[in-house]
């Protein structure tokens, strides 16, 4: 055998072969270096500089931020520049990546038109450009890529038809759909002759679709999760298609027009259905039209684990058989026809967590064996047929924290038992016919954090002294009843309240001012009782009151048009014939004439005055001379138990005495609010800087006031941000602990959102979500970006200051959770180490509390995220959410997703009347509508029952920027539009 040698022609050959090679891989990463840079000149982004890397000329493509090459780094394959805050147009020069498999520009400010070109990636993997402002129709050269296993462009504004070339010709290999939260209509557009055999997930919720269920749908067998809610779907339950679907885990129909077999009349076609799906574990069918009865076979379902059928037509009893379903933790029927009893097997299914009932016609009596339930949080039975008395058993379910058993026909006594619940956080009893008195062991359940009810029933006797105890509950409504004797002062004690009825009673003797002395008080009703004496001040200085009703007692007294009282009328004090004044109606006092002793005293002053200079003056000059001589007393000697040395010297120094005289005494002429912990004031010092002074109470409680104080300096000291307030400095002794804050020209959030007669304008809607805009950068520095992370736990329109460019800062941060080394990802996780426990606070203020928080979660980050969806809401609903809660006794979210998206016009309509701009400034109404329309989405989505679907506050944050930066750039262009028409 010979040898083979290599002569010089053939290794010239080679050395030529070689250098050809790395020409080719040199020209091919420069092509798409040359569109890479031709997408960025398209673009802007942030200061941060994200895409620095990328106006180098030194380093490598394949090392610049969010790219990845191959192996051979000679082509781009991965793309990856999410949550980057990237502006402007997606440049069809990018699809010139021909390599490309991963393509991720979400959680952006991306505008316009998908590029058709977007069909040249055939090798293209993933894509995924949701959240952003892409508008248009989805363009049906996406089915030209063959590989493509992920698609998600949710979140945008796409509108239009989705073509059929997405679902009929694009890639069998397709395992991930997401078009949700969109505009798109038409159908959907699944033939017999299309086989999309890989999908696990499709995603169509929040979008304008009409129609049924395509029977095609039937070929996606690994079907895994179906979420086509909230559009305008019609037809039978799609139980053909749901047989076919083994892997089905979780199933979404809900707030759609869908109806049962056989003429609405037969729901166990849609059941029999899901038998198959072994490991099926949420069903929600809420809001649509579906009648019929719950069928036996739902309990053969066994897997599931939240089942949600509420605000439907569904009648008859419920099936026993239910509870076979032994991992339920949800099961919600409210809002049906459903008579009959309460199955006592129901008390079987250990692990329910949240029972709904309500709104039915269920009657008979309450089962005793509720108190075998022990996960039991939340339990409604309200607006049934219900009788009979309230079982004993129920001081078992200790870990209840929630009884609705409003608007039946129940009897009896209230159960002293009840008082062993010591997790209850809302008892509604009320609407029924429940005698007796008001046991003290109830009474003194101090763990009711949100609202006690017992309204409208025959309970007599006195207010227990023991009601003193629930200094966290929000609401206390005893009208209605046969309830006698004096009102007690200890209810003064109840430091949290905000609303509190006790009309239509026989309460006698005189109201008690400390009740006026309550710093949360917003509305009292005191009407149609037997009271007696004046008004007390107390209330006329209250800078939180807003609802008074006085009317048929007999009080007595001059009553004047000052302070709380100034927005009142007449209506207030209605059959009270001993009452006048300045009130607008109300009749005038007459003058007394001035008594032979009102004269004495006059002479008598006159006489002791002279008497005074002569004697009295010179020693009270002494005195005051000594301690002036005296070293002046250090208010900050404390401070240290606030603050490292550090940072203590950062801060300037002030005295006691200092802001005694800047406050003018905290005088109450100077109270500009009120709050659980403390008063503020607003106040000079004496180099004329204007201040906000946050003085603390001090009580029984002086451990949970100082946590208080410790908790907002540590907040202060450790964030920077243009959207929080900032700390001028503290003023901590022993008997007395204040933080001195820059004082806000503009005043709170709440002041223009429910202006008064001195500040009649409200906020337009440009100013609003720019207001939006600040408090979520503020709220996302303090989750994602803060030296230590924080949960404000009490988002709110009276936390929320406003300067003098009405930009927006964050404060109130007295019951704010400290979290250092949290893993954002992770959402800060349950065992993040903490500096300070909020145990014993109550996480916010009613109508914001996140739902978990009731039933005994942490707070999370994603709390804050549900204040601040509330808040959404109610800026553009312009309800407050307490609001809602007590007059519709839903959340905020229940109400708004009721009306969503049909019934949405008119709560649009009026928002866009109500934050009109100003003066004759032109608008774009059609602009301002949609806009409105994505806050409430944007709310909505924020207020989600479960926490882990709702969006992080970085998410909230760029949303909102979007819609400020669109309505800006509108309001713009419109206005010079219309001044070039004119």
């Amino acid at each position: 055998m010979g040898h083979c040698k290599f002569s010089k022609f053939d290794m010239l050959s080679l050395i030529i072969l070689f250098y050809m090679a790395h020409s080719e891989n040199d020209a091919q990463i420069l092509n798409d270096r040359v569109s890479l840079l031709s997408f960025l000149s398209g673009i802007t982004h942030d200061p941060e500089n994200a895409l620095e890397s990328w106006n180098s000329s030194i380093i490598h493509v394949c090392k610049w931020s969010g790219v990845e090459c191959d192996m051979n780094k000679n082509r781009v394959i991965e793309l990856n520049l999410s949550h980057k805050s990237l502006r402007g147009k997606i440049s069809p020069a990018l699809f010139n990546l021909s390599h490309l498999a991963i393509l991720d520009l979400s959680g952006n400010f991306f505008q316009g038109l998908i590029p058709s070109e977007i069909g040249y990636l055939n090798r293209l993997k993933e894509l995924s450009l949701s959240s952003n402002l892409l508008e248009g129709n989805i363009p049906s050269e996406i089915a030209s890529l063959q590989q493509l296993v992920y698609l998600n462009l949710g979140s945008n504004k796409l509108a239009g038809e989705i073509p059929i070339s997405i679902f009929c010709n694009a890639s069998s290999s397709l395992q991930y759909l997401d078009l949700s939260n969109n505009s798109l209509s038409g159908e959907i557009p699944l033939q017999n002759r299309c086989a999309l055999t890989e999908l696990k997930y499709l995603l169509l919720w929040s979008n304008r679709l009409v129609g049924k269920v395509p029977l095609a749908l039937s070929n996606s067998s690994k079907l895994e999760w179906l979420d086509l809610e909230t559009n305008l779907l019609t037809g039978d339950l799609p139980s053909e298609i749901l047989s076919n679907m083994p892997h089905l885990k979780f199933l979404y129909l809900s707030y759609n027009h869908f109806s049962s077999h056989n003429d609405n009349t037969n729901l166990e076609p849609f059941f029999a259905s899901l038998r198959n799906s072994s490991n099926l574990q949420e069903i929600d069918l809420a809001g649509n039209y579906i009648g019929g009865e719950l069928p036996s076979i739902i309990g053969d379902l066994s897997a599931l684990v939240q089942i949600n059928l509420d605000t439907n037509f569904i009648y008859g009893p419920i099936p026993p058989q239910i509870s076979n379903i032994v991992n339920l933790t949800l099961l919600n029927l409210s809002s049906n026809l459903l008579n009959g009893s309460i199955p006592s097997e129901l008390c079987q299914m250990g692990r329910l967590e949240r029972l709904y009932l309500s709104n039915n016609s269920l009657s008979g009596h309450i089962p005793p064996e509720f108190g075998n339930m022990p996960h039991l949080g939340l339990l409604d039975l309200s607006k049934n047929k219900l009788s009979g008395t309230i079982p004993d058993s129920f001081a078992n379910l200790v870990q209840l924290r929630r009884l609705l058993l409003y608007e039946n026909e129940l009897s009896g006594t209230i159960p002293p038992s009840l008082g062993k619940c010591v997790n209850l956080e809302i008892l509604d009893l009320s609407h029924n016919r429940i005698s007796g008195t008001i046991p003290s062991d109830v009474a003194g359940l101090n763990s009711l954090k949100l609202y006690l009810n017992l309204s409208s029933n025959l309970l007599h006797g006195a207010i227990p002294l023991e009601l003193s105890k629930m200094d966290m509950v929000l609401a206390i409504d005893l009208s209605s009843n046969n309830l006698s004797s004096f009102l007690p002062s200890q209810l003064g004690s109840c430091i949290a309240l905000e609303y509190l009825n006790l009309s239509r009673n026989g309460f006698d003797g005189q109201f008690p001012s400390s009740i006026g002395n309550l710093p949360y008080l917003k509305e009292l009703d005191v009407s149609f009782n037997e009271l007696t004496g004046k008004i007390p001040q107390s209330l006329q200085q209250s800078s939180t009151l807003k609802l008074l009703n006085c009317s048929y007692n007999n009080f007595s007294g001059n009553i004047t048009n000052k302070g709380s009282f100034s927005s009142l009328t007449v209506n207030s004090f209605l059959g009270n014939d001993k009452l006048c004044g300045s009130v607008k109606g109300m009749r005038k006092c007459h003058r007394k004439r001035i008594t032979r002793h009102f004269l004495m005293a006059i002479l008598l002053s006159l006489l002791i005055t002279p008497i005074f200079c002569l004697v009295g003056y010179p020693l009270v000059w002494r005195r005051s001379n000594f301690r002036r001589k005296l070293p002046v007393l250090n208010g900050n000697k404390d401070i240290k138990d606030v603050e490292d040395t550090k940072e203590e010297i950062k801060y300037p120094r002030i005295s006691r005495r200092h802001l005694f005289e800047a406050t003018g005494g905290f005088s109450d002429a100077n109270l500009i609010g009120s709050g659980r912990f403390g008063h503020v004031y607003k106040g000079v010092l004496r180099d004329n800087t204007p201040i906000a002074v946050k003085v603390l109470h001090y009580s029984q409680k002086t451990d949970e006031i100082w946590g208080s104080f410790k908790r907002e300096c540590q907040v202060l000291k450790r964030t920077r941000h243009r959207n929080l307030i900032r700390i001028i400095t503290t003023c901590s002794r022993p008997d007395f602990k204040a933080l001195v804050l820059p004082l806000m020209p503009n005043g709170s959030l709440e002041d223009h959102l429910y202006p008064t007669r001195e500040m009649k304008n409200g906020l337009d809607l440009v100013q609003l979500v720019s207001i939006c805009s600040d408090v979520a950068e503020g709220m996302a520095y303090l989750h994602h970006y803060a030296p230590v992370k924080v949960v404000h736990c009490d988002l709110k329109p009276s936390n929320i200051l406003l300067d003098d460019d009405m930009t927006a800062l964050v404060t109130d941060f007295g019951i704010a959770r400290l979290v250092k080394g949290a893993d954002e990802s992770a959402g800060f996780g349950d065992d993040s180490a903490s500096y300070d426990s909020t145990d014993g606070l109550l996480c916010g203020s009613v109508g914001y509390i996140a739902p978990e928080y009731g039933m005994g979660k942490n707070a999370s980050p994603q709390g804050d995220v549900y204040s601040f969806g509330v808040l959404l809401l109610e800026i553009i609903t312009g309800k407050r959410p307490t609001d809602v809660l007590f007059q519709e006794g839903s959340s905020m979210h229940e109400w708004v997703k009721s009306r969503y998206p049909n019934k949405l016009n008119p709560i649009v309509e009026e928002a866009i009347e109500k934050r009109a701009p100003r003066g004759q400034m032109p608008f774009d109404k059609k602009i301002w509508g949609d806009i409105i329309f994505e806050l409430i989405e944007l709310g909505l989505i924020c207020t989600q029952y479960n926490p882990t679907t709702r969006p992080t506050m970085l998410d909230v944050a760029h949303e909102v920027g979007l819609f400020k930066q669109y309505l800006c750039n509108s309001s713009s262009t419109f206005v010079i539009e219309q001044t070039l028409t004119n």
